[in-house]
């Protein structure tokens, strides 16, 4: 249970030992799910298979010791302890994510499942009635096997089914759902998943099909913002906007700056500079660089899908908030001559860039394969605590919350939150991490 008590006590730690600063008004706390990895129940009812259902299903090597989501934290009957939890935990706010295809058996708007209805209503409705504010993500990475089949994130068809899907979900639960959150890391769900085949849906296209991915993901999150926008914000006055997963990334030397700075392009400019730069869009010089390279492979166009006119203007601004979840950090270099460079971005490497990432010795380690401990200022709307030594967890989860209270005092304009991922003892992680729990709540089981 010592977790639970740094959890409740940081804030009270930080403000006792650094001068008594506090969080201003109106700063709020949370934690984070998803629904393959906690609701468990995959096959109950009507709800339909998931990629991540057929994955884990038909190639269970590919995960740790063939773990699967089909039970996890059962949060699906359980979601009155989540709720009892959130708010002993003193939460203000609780991420959750909807499942596609248990909200809609058929992946399409033709049926709409009661029983799915009446989960998310009871999970909705307790968490209000506790004072804790539901955050709803659309699409969590669980994309119904049916649309698979179809060519998933790759058919240029599933922006509209995305838009369908999202409208469904609006007009049942917008009236009470303030924040929604379109997508959750596009860079997982395609760059990863694409790149290396370890993430559902297990299709290996690096270079390909995660610029196609990347491509349709803006387009479904563009048409989803511009539905809510257009037919719920007058009534409901919800915010809603992208989440992206960003690495902190330093060059080795100086003379990876500009490296550095085009890796850091790559992974959050990517699927920023569209919705939010002026111009829209992808990012410039990464554009060049992606063109560049298919022309000397002798490709007779750029493996980077372009964006049309039209395109770049349904996407860009489409956003009520920045979302961002922080993890951890890389240092970049340029490749050497002859240099095997690993998959982007969870093997070190950006093969378009010729970049190849690394950590410095002095970083700690955490439990997941992927996860080290740099000790630099950054802003964080969102990080992840690890099943780690008691004292790290600790020592981590202060040092967040002090640097967070410290700029708050000095810009009291500033408004984000704070979520930590899991609060659930059982929170399965994706892939070949999945039995590495993420936790800030211990209970037997």
């Amino acid at each position: 249970m010592w977790l639970k008590a740094v959890a409740l006590s940081v804030l009270v730690c930080a403000v006792a030992a650094y001068n008594s600063r506090r969080f201003p008004p109106g700063f709020k706390f949370g934690a984070a799910t998803s629904s393959y990895q906690i609701e468990g129940a995959w096959n109950v009812s009507d709800k339909s298979e998931s990629i991540w259902d057929r994955l884990t299903h038909s190639k269970p090597s590919i995960i740790t010791n063939g773990a699967t989501g089909d039970v996890a934290c059962n949060s699906y009957y359980n979601w009155e302890d989540d709720i009892n939890i959130a708010a002993e935990l003193g939460l203000h706010f609780y991420r959750f994510s909807l499942s596609w295809p248990r909200l809609l058996p058929t992946s399409f708007i033709d049926k709409i499942s009661a029983e799915a209805i009446n989960y998310y209503n009871k999970l909705i409705d307790g968490l209000i009635k506790r004072g804790i504010e539901p955050v709803v993500t659309l699409y969590h990475w669980d994309l119904p096997q049916r649309i698979q089949d179809l060519g998933g994130w790759a058919n240029p068809y599933i922006a509209d089914w995305f838009a369908d899907y999202a409208r469904v979900a609006y007009r049942l639960f917008g009236d009470r759902v303030k924040i929604w959150i379109t997508v959750n890391e596009p860079v997982v769900a395609c760059d990863i998943a694409y790149n290396t085949g370890f993430f559902a849906p297990g299709i290996k296209s690096p270079e390909f099909g995660n610029y196609l991915c990347g491509k349709n993901m803006l387009l479904a999150h563009a048409k989803a913002w511009r539905i809510y926008d257009e037919e719920f914000r007058s009534k409901y006055h919800g915010k809603v906007g992208l989440t992206n997963q960003i690495f902190w990334h330093i060059p080795e030397s100086d003379e990876d700056e500009e490296l550095t700075e085009m890796v850091r392009q790559y992974m959050t400019g990517m699927y920023s500079h569209p919705i939010f730069s002026k111009d829209g869009g992808w990012p410039p010089e990464i554009e060049r660089i992606i063109a560049e390279n298919s022309k000397k492979q002798g490709f007779s166009r750029s493996r980077l899908p372009p964006f049309t006119k039209e395109e770049i203007d349904l996407i860009k601004g489409t956003c009520d908030y920045y979302g961002m979840n922080y993890y951890t950090s890389r240092t970049v270099r340029k490749a050497r001559d002859g240099e095997s460079i690993g998959s982007w971005p969870l093997q070190d490497g950006a093969v378009d860039l010729g970049a190849v990432m690394s950590v410095k010795p002095d970083w700690k380690k955490a439990a997941s394969m992927w996860l080290w401990v740099f000790n630099r200022e950054i802003y964080i709307k969102e990080n992840l605590t690890r099943n780690l030594k008691k004292n790290l967890i600790a020592n981590v989860l202060f040092q967040i919350m002090f640097y967070m209270c410290a700029k708050f005092h000095q810009d009291p304009l500033s408004r984000l939150g704070y979520l930590t991922t899991n609060i659930h003892p059982s929170n399965q992680t994706f892939a070949f991490i999945i039995l590495v729990r993420s936790k800030v709540f211990s209970v037997p089981y």
